[in-house]
């Protein structure tokens, strides 16, 4: 067999060749490539140019302060709906040109001048497929309005009360408020929520969740109380505080509401409610009680001594009943805290009895910039305590507060103790 031979030509034509198809992969590739981002640009080019997606619920839309007035849905159509005839104010239509700052829409005052037009007016205020009661007082109460309450008006409350008889059981729904006053001066708009508790005895004390930025907070959350017998339902009532979340500081409170239960029969069935939010009873100066105080300085140790004994006359905390009162002792050293104790709470008592003891180590030789603070605090399960009334005791305090801590710096080692008014937190 004859051998195999390769001429040298043949093997110098093997890059030649590699090189052209490799040229011509570059060129494809390449013209590929800038196809491809032309496509691209023009299909850009012929989208429409975004918008603001507004989402709505329950006429409220979340972002109605991004939109200006010329860029609002429906800004193009104001010819025709000039032309269209007018919209009865009882229909759903929203006009989305005459909404305010924070996105809402302009309520429509219903004025019922006539029974007959009351009559219309109330089945609209709660659509709901099952037979409901409406109790008259409730009616009344929405129509029947000074003058002075209408300049302060603080909205209006709607909810529902029930007796489970097989569960032995006493619902509340708390569906809505409308009208609410805006306690925010920056957005013109509140954060509420609502806190309930059963009087007398203030065991059943439940709140709502926070609904943002809103004046018409529709709430609807049932609360279930199981065994409240029926016969024990007309020795209750309902007290209903309205407040506004503040996240830097103490929540406002807007109104409350008292229902006293007795003469509402609930063996019908459900029976749906309004009322009035009326102002929050507001403790007079006067009236804040008085603290008793036990005090003793130490020069030796360089300690002070401080017994909280007793607390007098407090004042109800509001129409709920009587407070839960605890105080709070607080050391300053040149207008710093620098160290704070508290006692325990008691229950339901305008005559509370503490007798509790507290050393404080004293930074410094002399009592001259040592001050302590006495705050009588109502303890409230789920929020934030209120400040019954306020005592500060030291050398730059006056009348008797004063005298007090002169005869501790004048008498060392001396248990000394007086009653002390309390002031406005």
């Amino acid at each position: 067999m004859a051998p195999i031979t390769t001429s040298r030509e043949e093997f110098d034509e093997i890059p030649t060749v590699v090189g052209i198809f490799s040229a011509f992969g570059l060129v494809f590739t390449v013209s590929l490539f800038a196809w491809i981002c032309c496509q691209r640009k023009s299909s850009k080019s012929n989208k429409t140019p975004p918008y603001k997606f507004v989402h709505v619920l329950k006429g409220v839309d979340i972002y109605p302060e991004n939109l200006s007035s010329k860029k609002k849905f429906g800004a193009d159509d104001k010819n025709e709906v000039k032309n269209k005839p007018a919209v009865p104010k009882n229909s759903l239509h929203l006009d989305l040109e005459k909404r305010d700052l924070n996105g809402n829409f302009p309520k429509t005052n219903l004025k019922a001048s006539t029974p007959s037009d009351l009559e219309n007016v109330t089945p609209k205020l709660f659509s709901e497929g099952e037979k409901e009661a409406v109790s008259p007082d409730s009616l009344k109460s929405s129509t029947s309005l000074s003058s002075e309450e209408k300049q302060e008006k603080l909205g209006t409350l709607f909810f529902s009360l029930e007796y489970n008889f097989e569960k032995k059981a006493f619902v509340v729904n708390i569906k809505e408020a409308r009208g609410l006053p805006a306690m925010d001066e920056q957005s013109m708009t509140s954060d509420p929520y609502i806190k309930m508790t059963i009087l007398p005895e203030k065991k059943h004390k439940v709140k709502t969740r926070v609904l943002r930025k809103t004046l018409d907070p529709a709430f609807d959350e049932t609360f279930t109380f199981y065994g409240i017998l029926y016969t024990q339902i007309q020795e209750l009532a309902l007290h209903f505080t309205i407040l506004s979340f503040d996240r830097f500081s103490r929540d406002d409170i807007i109104g409350e509401v008292l229902i006293p239960l007795a003469g509402i029969e609930l063996s019908d069935g459900k029976m749906l409610m309004n009322r009035e939010i009326i102002k929050r009873n507001v403790r007079k100066s006067s009236g804040r009680g008085e603290l008793l105080i036990s005090l003793c300085y130490q020069s030796t140790t360089n300690t002070l001594t401080v017994v909280v004994l007793k607390a007098r006359h407090l004042p109800k905390s509001d129409v709920s009943g009587l407070s839960d009162p605890y105080v709070k002792v607080n050391l300053y050293h040149a207008k710093k805290r620098i160290s704070k104790k508290k006692t325990h709470v008691k229950k339901c008592t305008p005559n509370a009895v503490f007798n509790e003891l507290f050393v404080f180590d004293i930074p410094c030789e002399s009592l001259e910039e040592i001050s302590v603070e006495f705050l009588v605090l109502d303890s409230e399960r789920g929020s934030r305590n209120e400040v019954i009334g306020r005592l500060v005791l030291g050398a730059t305090a006056e009348g008797t507060r004063g005298e007090h801590w002169k005869e501790i710096w004048d008498y060392p080692r001396r248990q000394i103790a007086k009653w002390h008014m309390l002031c406005d937190g």
